[in-house]
């Protein structure tokens, strides 16, 4: 938002209500958010700072919209979701797939249709769900329950969950050691995982957009840099202080090249 000419406010908007609106050389000259039967266009072409700002990551194959990284891991979104239906639905149904009535008469008879109804009602109603676990079940007249179980190979559908959450996280990522998953090991403890996750994810993204903003608002501020306070962050505590301790330790240096070495400025 502006304000004489001047950008007082930002706001994040939402990326599935605009659509961009690209000039005869492509690049986008416009955008277009549209709520409900609304829609408001902004002119990127007008002086000044541009009332949008588009971040993306990088597409080979699309110069407007960009790679989210939840596009990139959409097939593992869906293994992961489908195993999520399916154990659901073995706990719905007592745990186990369902066993089979079977009839067993001397002379071959067949249930009636009137009879296969309702015995099929009553073992929806009274027997199915997690509610109904271990229920005995009432037979008649030549009815027998023979229960199936579930193999291991179809058992499987836990490990594929896990492999897929794996993939998940690797797209945004996040060492899937933070997320609690056993079996990887590519970092020796959560500490290690955990300053990787913001020494090659966070603060990369951090910075990438502090870039972006700086070079957005150059018009009306002039040159700026903004930089993340990397000493706020816990997780990268043990590192500043192995550094301060090297540079305390380096009689070499004066007392303002060692406050410049860890990032301070000329002491006032």
């Amino acid at each position: 938002m502006s304000l004489d000419g001047t950008p007082r406010e930002l706001h994040a908007l939402r990326p599935d209500r605009m659509r961009v609106v690209p000039g005869p050389d492509g690049w986008p000259i416009a955008y277009e958010y549209a709520v409900g039967s609304r829609t408001l266009r902004y002119d990127q072409t007008r002086e000044g700072v541009p009332p949008i700002l588009h971040l993306t990551l990088f597409h080979p194959a699309d110069d407007h919209y960009g790679l989210s990284p939840m596009e990139a891991a959409a097939v593992a979104l869906d293994i992961h979701n489908a195993a999520g239906a399916w154990n659901k639905a073995l706990l719905d149904n007592a745990a186990r797939p369902s066993g089979a009535l079977v009839y067993a008469t001397s002379n071959g008879a067949t249930l009636s249709e009137a009879r296969f109804t309702r015995l099929k009602g009553e073992l929806e109603a009274n027997y199915q769900g997690a509610a109904n676990a271990g229920r005995p079940l009432l037979l008649e007249g030549g009815l027998d329950w023979k229960p199936l179980s579930l193999s291991p190979k179809d058992m499987d559908f836990v490990e594929a969950k896990a492999a897929a959450a794996r993939e998940i996280a690797l797209a945004f990522g996040v060492p899937p050691l933070l997320l609690g998953l056993s079996g990887d090991n590519t970092h020796a403890n959560y500490a290690e995982a955990n300053r990787a996750f913001y020494r090659q994810t966070v603060i990369p993204l951090a910075r990438r957009t502090a870039e972006s903003l700086a070079q957005w608002l150059e018009p009306a501020f002039g040159p700026a840099r903004l930089e993340p306070d990397l000493d706020a962050i816990e997780a990268l505590a043990p590192e500043r202080e192995s550094l301060w301790r090297r540079v305390q330790a380096a009689d070499f240096l004066t007392q303002a090249e060692k406050r410049e070495a860890v990032g301070y400025g000329a002491a006032p």
